[in-house]
This record gives C-alpha cells, structure tokens and sequence, in this order.
C-alpha cells in the first residue's frame, strides 16, 4: 500500500519496497508529455575471477622449486600459480625491465602434455615474447617446444589465453623466457598463471 506525504511542489511516496522517493524525482527524464520517467538501471556485479584447471593439472608447488629472474614485491612469482585466473586475476610483473626467465626445477622428472599460460596488460601496447624450452638432463641443456608472441592494445585487447600441446617425458626443468617488447622499448615482463598438465 502507497502513501503520499503532502508537500508544495513534491509529493514524497512510501512503500514497503522504496521508502521515501521525491516525486518528481531529482534525476528524471521528462517524456514530453508533461510527466516524467525514472531510468531503470541495474548495478551488475564485477565478474568473478575464472579458476580453470586442467584435468590432471600438476600442482606445481608441491613438485618444484621456482626460479625468477625478478619480481615485484606486490606482484610476486607466487600470483602465477594460485587458483586465481582469467582476466582481472592477480600476476607476476618483473622488477626489472627486460628480458626475463623462469625457471620450474623439478622434484623429480614430470611428463608433461599441456603447457597454459595467461598473459595479461592493461596499459601499455606492446608485442610479447614467450618461449618454453625443457631440459631432462637436469638444466645443462634445454630444448624449445614453443615460441609465441602476445600482442595488446589496451583496452581493446589486453588479455591472452594460450594452452599448448606437447609430449615431454622426463622433464627435470622447464624454462619459459619473456622478452616484454618485441619492439625493442623497456617494458616489463608479465605472467598472470602457467599451468601444467
């Protein structure tokens, strides 16, 4: 049930939903037609943060030890292997400018048949570079299995998912390594997950 509370000019409305509303209200759009309509509006809520996994994904921190070339101290290595993934998801940025490395030395020698990564950039348009190389002689020498390039032009495009497929027995390293620009500008590597299986 409605009530209007009398007033000059305004009427203010109650009712068990919306409790006192001005009438006219102070945000309306006139319909031409010496009345007034109210937008209707909706506030949706920010999408969560996907958590994708692979079906026998391999929790890398129970097998390996990480190696990095450089981290920020709020974006640390550990960001690139939390469940937390899809775009919006906390990353791995470098300290340093330049080319990174990162390095997984393995408890124990891994097969591996999926290699996931994310990348994420939200302000700067830049191509980068990644590759992810294996060793199974314990990191004396390494071979490539892939080389892939990420470009972004924020907003338009700043999040990249890529899932490769590969046949590794006996990996006692695996090695990815960013080069941030592909242009050859200072930048600074990043890295929101890296997944394995």
């Amino acid at each position: 049930m409605e009530e209007v509370l009398g007033h000059q000019n305004q009427a203010i409305w109650q009712s068990p939903v919306h409790r006192h509303v001005r009438w006219p209200p102070t945000r309306s759009i006139s319909n031409g037609h010496g009345g007034y309509i109210m937008l209707r509006k909706q506030v949706i809520p920010t999408r969560p943060v996907e958590s994708a996994s692979f079906a026998g994904e391999i929790p890398v921190a129970e097998v390996a030890t990480v190696q990095v070339s450089s981290e920020q101290s709020d974006h640390p290595i550990d960001n690139v292997f939390d469940s937390s993934r899809g775009p919006g998801g906390p990353r791995w940025i470098a300290n340093e400018p330049g080319e990174q490395t990162l390095v997984l030395v393995f408890d124990s020698p891994q097969t591996l048949r999926k290699v996931g990564l994310e990348v994420e950039e939200l302000s700067v348009s830049r191509t980068q570079e990644l590759s992810a190389s294996f060793s199974s002689d314990g990191g004396r020498t390494y071979r490539e299995l892939v080389r892939q390039e990420f470009t972004f032009s924020p907003p338009s495009t700043s999040f990249e998912r890529e899932v490769w497929s590969v046949a590794v027995e006996g990996a006692t390293h695996l090695r990815i390594d960013i080069k941030p620009d592909k242009g050859g500008r200072v930048g600074q590597a990043t890295l929101t997950s890296l997944s394995l299986a």
